[in-house]
């Protein structure tokens, strides 16, 4: 299940940072530059609840020993818990962006997310900062992790990348 888990965030993270670095540069006049906020916002608020249940399994479930130096394992865990964290506040900070003129969202036209009541000035334009900033963090995050895999396989020679790719034994 960590695996499904792992793989399925991963899977829907990267097309919501896809699709968020896309449509900022879409010109207003593009024809889907109101579609694409749209679907953006959509997609995240139904990641929302995956994102949670993964924070949940993780509290639940015994996690692998981590390999390597004291600080290699230490920065293995400040990353591993961020990856959690940070795409939360991305739900959150959207969804305050999205509900700051105080209307609740549609979520595909099949259910409605109520609209928080806040009297925050410029609530749109402070969440939306944030937004972004936590996308471009999460990012650097991703990044840190993907070398991290890397660096096991290939300077370590150790079986994390993969366990992770869901393969028994060492593929080399």
């Amino acid at each position: 299940m960590t695996l499904i888990l792992h793989w399925l965030l991963a899977l829907g993270i990267a097309l919501m940072l896809g699709l968020g670095l896309w449509m900022v540069r879409l010109d207003y006049y593009h024809p889907l530059y109101q579609a694409l906020p749209a679907l953006h916002r959509d997609l995240g608020l139904l990641l929302a609840p995956l994102l949670l249940f993964r924070l949940l399994w993780r509290g639940f479930n015994a996690r692998p020993e981590l390999a390597g130096a004291r600080w290699e394992k230490g920065l293995a865990r400040f990353v591993q818990a961020m990856l959690l964290v940070v795409p939360i506040l991305m739900v959150v900070s959207g969804y305050l962006v999205s509900t700051a003129d105080g209307r609740p969202v549609s979520v595909l036209g099949l259910f409605e997310v109520p609209a928080p009541r806040l009297e925050i000035e410029r609530l749109e334009d402070k969440a939306g900062a944030v937004h972004a900033w936590l996308g471009y963090l999460l990012l650097g995050l991703i990044g840190l992790h993907v070398a991290g895999a890397l660096k096991h396989h290939f300077r370590d020679r150790d079986t994390t990348l993969t366990a992770m790719l869901g393969m028994k034994g060492d593929i080399r």
